[in-house]
């Protein structure tokens, strides 16, 4: 059985990937922001997600 891809999740959910669209598009859509929007984020606070969250006030 081959791996459905539309249901991607980031393999550690506690760190923010911008380099992969897939979870480019994944943590944009979870905090409901921009694509740009999350990368300034990730660009000010690094790449926690607790710490992206808290920067977009989410």
């Amino acid at each position: 059985m081959s791996d459905d891809l539309s249901k991607r999740r980031p393999q550690d959910a506690s760190k923010v990937n911008v380099n992969e669209t897939w979870e480019l598009e994944y943590w944009s859509n979870k905090f409901g922001v921009t694509k740009e929007k999350l990368k300034e984020a990730v660009k000010a606070v690094g790449t926690s997600a607790a710490a992206v969250q808290k920067y977009l006030g989410k």
